[in-house]
């Protein structure tokens, strides 16, 4: 049964907190990132393509990375990357 968006707006959702939420995607990149390099991919490599197609099989399964990834948006994604790498160039 398909839900309607009135019935999401009932539901209530959590409320995580912002630097919680960057912890969380930083600790899911660094999964993926050490699983990736495990199998003996190019991380940085395989993390973009994802990012560009999200195609899951750009990431192994290898400790639970693919679900891992699934778990964060792609925007969320590169908003993390961003604010990461423009917050160390000050």
């Amino acid at each position: 049964m398909e839900k309607k968006m009135s019935d999401f707006l009932k539901e209530t959702q959590p409320f995580i907190k912002p630097e919680e939420r960057e912890n969380a995607i930083q600790s899911v990149l660094c999964g993926v990132y050490d699983a990736l390099l495990e199998k003996g991919y190019n991380p940085i490599n395989q993390l973009v393509g994802y990012i560009i197609t999200e195609d899951p099989t750009y990431i192994t399964n290898h400790k639970n990375a693919r679900s891992l990834i699934r778990k964060v948006e792609r925007d969320e994604i590169l908003a993390f990357l961003l604010r990461s790498y423009l917050c160390d160039k000050k």
